[in-house]
This record gives structure tokens, sequence and C-alpha cells, in this order.
């Protein structure tokens, strides 16, 4: 791979930002080089239907405000997210009964417009006005006048789709919302969806994605893609009990780039431009181990390395 390498006084200047430093002969810090390979590298993209282009990684909160780590530092992981282009956060309003969102208020508040927030409606919220008056809640949590993105959080009966949309397209024209979507919905799911008046204007499908859960290529990676409504992405690294970041192909591979495993696997979840990873952190090291897979690009030979290491499934088109 050709490389093109920062200088030493554009990465000090670079690195200043997350808190890096080098003394003036010691080496580069191996973990973060990937981060600055390339001069003119551009932070990967993803464009959602009626909405702006957004990171392809952002930031998922599930853990979030519920004790696994202090507030102070979880804050402080979200902040240095956005600081290194990570300004996607995605929250439920069921995150630990809100503590999530509430959290995140703290680190949106004085620059709401630099962050993209995705918050979630359960399917037991749909009837009636139950849709508006969780919305309502989410955003007096999270501090704001509205949210960029509204998802349902797990289908519901085929049936209710038309109550679904008209009730996202209410907040929308209320100016609650900017865009909606859906997460957890399968092939069928979303042909229903699309049935619906207005149904196409959903701008993403949340669902599970990684190099140990490949089921979504079987059909829906490909209906999603033919249909420009992008994935994205929860669980990228496996999730809490099957994290892939031990895996010796991994190690490999990252020790290439000069990174961290975990932006070798992130890397390979967005690497078609049609999906947006949210991987969840509350250590700031970590945070910064996800930001370099924003500009990283595995060369063809790893992504055969990586599909011979982790087959998707058979029949996958």
């Amino acid at each position: 791979m050709n490389k093109h390498f920062l200088s030493r006084r554009q990465f000090n200047a670079l690195s200043a930002a997350v808190g890096l430093s080098l003394t003036p002969a010691g080496p580069m810090p191996a973990l973060y080089a990937a981060s600055v390979l390339a001069a003119d590298a551009q932070p990967h993209t993803v464009r959602l239907p009626n909405a702006p282009a957004v990171p392809a990684i952002g930031q998922g909160s599930w853990h979030l405000g519920q004790g696994r780590h202090s507030a102070a530092l979880e804050e402080e992981a979200l902040r240095t997210g956005i600081s290194l282009g990570m300004t996607l956060i995605d929250t439920s309003g069921n995150y630990g009964e809100g503590r999530s969102e509430e959290l995140i208020s703290h680190v949106i508040a004085g620059q709401r417009d630099r962050v993209f927030t995705v918050s979630k409606v359960e399917a037991n919220e749909v009837p009636g006005d139950r849709m508006a008056r969780a919305c309502e809640a989410s955003l007096r949590r999270l501090g704001t006048d509205y949210l960029d993105l509204y998802l349902l959080h797990s289908p519901v009966p085929n049936s209710q789709f038309s109550d679904v949309v008209k009730g996202f397209e209410k907040l929308r024209a209320a100016g609650k919302i900017r865009a909606w979507g859906v997460s957890n919905f399968n092939t069928n799911q979303m042909e229903a969806l699309f049935r619906v008046p207005d149904g196409d204007r959903c701008a993403t499908n949340q669902v599970p994605y990684s190099l140990n859960n490949r089921g979504i290529e079987r059909h829906l990676l490909t209906w999603c893609k033919n249909h420009d409504v992008p994935v994205m992405a929860y669980s990228p690294l496996g999730g809490d009990n099957n994290l892939v970041i031990r895996d010796r192909t991994l190690a490999q591979i990252s020790a290439a780039h000069s990174c961290s495993a975990a932006a070798v696997a992130l890397a390979w979840v967005i690497r078609n431009g049609n999906v947006i990873a949210i991987p969840e952190s509350g250590v700031p090291a970590h945070v910064k181990e996800n930001a370099v897979a924003l500009s990283l690009m595995l060369t063809p030979q790893e992504l055969e390395t990586l599909d011979a290491a982790y087959p998707g499934p058979s029949g996958a088109n």
C-alpha cells in the first residue's frame, strides 16, 4: 500500500486535539499512526435519504449513563469522538430508562449543531399519541428541540406500518424530527414498509452487523442498497459476549496498519460505503482507536483474508 505519512510537525498539530504528544526524538505511537496515514485521506461518510451525509463511524450509547464507568469519563469519551469526527450519536429513550439520553445532553450542550442525534421510539409507543409523547420525552432528556433521526426500535405488525409512518411524518412536519427510520427489520418487513404511502421515506434500517454476524448479507444488505437505504450497524465489533478484537487475523492486519484490531473490524463493516457503524465505548482511549477506522482503507488482499477467516452466509448475494 502506498502510504504518504504526515510530517512530525503535522502529526503533533493533529494529535494535540486528542491529547497525544511526541518527544522530539521519539517514534510515532503505533496505535495512532494509521489515523494519519495519508495527508489527503478523507473520512468515510454515508449519505442518508432525506438527510445530510453522516460519518460512517458514529457512537453508540446502550450502556452509557448506567454506572459501567463514571459519568465524567463517559462524557469525555463522547466529546473525544465528536472531536475526531464521530459526530453521530445513537441512543434511545429506554437505554437506562432515559439515563443515556440525559448523559448525552451534557455532551451536546453548546455544540448541538455539530452532532447528529439519533434516538428511538418503542413498538408499544406507536398507538394513539404515545409516539409524540415519547419523542417529547426524549427531546426533554436530550435538551434539544429536534432529533436528526428517529427510529422505530423494533418491528410492529405489518398492519401497523401505516400508523408508524403517519406518526413519524407528523413529527417531521412539526419540526420535532428531521428524518426517520427503523431498526431490526428483515427484508420482508422492509418491502411491506415501502408499500405504505411515504414508507419509502425511511432513512435507515439499524441492525446487528459485524465480522462474526454477517446474516444480513444473505438478502437484507443487498435489498437496502438497491433501495438507497443505508444500514446502521449496531454491535459492529461482535457484541459484549462475542467480541472479535482478540482474533489473530485481525491482529496481523492491524499490525500492518499500526492500528488497533477494533479499527480494522470497523473498517471492514463500513467497507462498501452504505453502512454506518455505531460502536459504543465509555473510555476515551477506545474511542480514539475506533476513530481510526474513519480513514482506514483495507486492501483487497486484506478483505479476502477476513472473508476467509469470517465466511459470510451461504447463498449471500
